[in-house]
């Protein structure tokens, strides 16, 4: 029985090992399979999956980029002067809001208890300051040195009464934020009454959106090239698919403070600044410009990847073969490369 019994599980044990085997085996014919035909399909596209584009005519540009991000001229954070409770919220995020207009409000039970308290003080001071002037008035010319300690301390307790009477005043008045140009409220740090806020803490936001623009740094190599007036193209890292026109409108004279070697600030007015969307264009976001520093019209290009070089000069090959056509370039960009001579509009070349 049990020579038997081991006999059975011999033979599924064999039985195990030639199906695994076979799937072993099934699994190298298909993967051979894929690979050829994948080999099939990469000869149809050509030797080493090459590319190819016909020769156009078109403009060419040669340009100068550098990144940068969105700022804007009028764009400010707000706060309180003191510590306090907030007592009126007028303006929620993405209100439009006119110059001069309230935002919000602190309690001002207690800074106009410390008001009043600096006017009692400097009346005080005041009145001792004009008694004491009073009893050295016939002593101006013998005014012993114990007078004029006691006069002298007089009139700066007044001036330092006098100092916080303004500083009160100054808290007071500035418990209601005002907007100072007109523009749109961006953030609100306490949306509701009742919230207990810290002093020289945000609490609006407001930018104008007319006055966004593109700020981009310059080394001394490049901003020789840069000129007021200067067209320029600006590509949002967010939107790379979309292109926006600029106009740089102020190169700097002195280097940035803080930069890293010399740079010099460029600023670039969006050109259609009257419908800037400020859903879409935000503070800090960053994105390329690119200045037009020469370009050329209705002339033949090709893109950059398909023009060769070697020691003869540069060529361009009319098929997937090692054959090469020597061209003559003009202006070169990012982009595209001119083709003055050597192929024609039309012509298809492989890189």
């Amino acid at each position: 029985m049990k020579d038997k019994e081991n006999s059975k599980e011999k033979e599924s044990l064999i039985n195990k090992i030639l199906k695994r085997k076979k799937l072993l085996v099934a699994l190298f014919i298909i993967l051979a399979i894929g690979f050829f035909v994948y080999r099939g399909v990469a000869s149809k596209n050509g030797k080493n999956g090459s590319q190819s584009t016909e020769v156009k005519r078109g403009e060419v540009r040669e340009e100068l980029i550098l990144s940068g991000k969105i700022d804007a001229d009028e764009y400010v954070a707000l706060s309180y002067p003191v510590s306090g409770k907030v007592s009126w919220v007028g303006v929620k995020e993405g209100d439009k809001v006119k110059k001069g207009q309230a935002l919000g409000k602190l309690d001002t039970t207690s800074l106009n208890a410390a008001y009043q308290q600096a006017l009692s003080a400097l009346r005080a001071a005041d009145a001792t300051v004009e008694n004491i002037h009073n009893q050295v008035k016939d002593h101006s010319g013998d005014e012993t040195f114990v007078q004029k300690d006691t006069r002298t301390t007089a009139e700066v307790t007044k001036d330092r009464a006098y100092e916080a009477v303004k500083i009160a005043e100054d808290n007071l008045k500035n418990a209601t934020l005002h907007s100072p140009f007109e523009g749109v409220v961006t953030s609100v740090t306490a949306p509701f009454s009742g919230i207990n806020v810290i002093y020289a803490q945000t609490q609006f936001e407001v930018i104008n959106p007319q006055t966004m623009y593109f700020n981009v740094s310059a080394d001394q190599t490049e901003v020789i090239n840069i000129k007021v007036g200067q067209t320029v193209r600006i590509v949002i890292d967010s939107y790379p698919n979309d292109t926006y026109d600029g106009i740089v409108t102020f190169v700097s004279y002195t280097p940035r403070i803080g930069d890293t070697g010399t740079a010099y600030k460029v600023k670039i007015k969006f050109a259609d600044s009257l419908n800037t969307d400020i859903e879409k264009f935000r503070i800090g976001l960053g994105g390329d410009a690119k200045f037009i520093m020469s370009k050329v019209s209705d002339v033949l290009y090709l893109p950059p990847k398909y023009v060769k070089t070697d020691s003869k000069g540069k060529y361009v090959k009319l098929d997937r073969k090692k054959s090469k056509v020597y061209v003559e370039t003009g202006l070169e960009g990012e982009d595209a490369i001119e083709i003055k001579s050597g192929v024609n509009e039309g012509q298809t070349v492989f890189d």
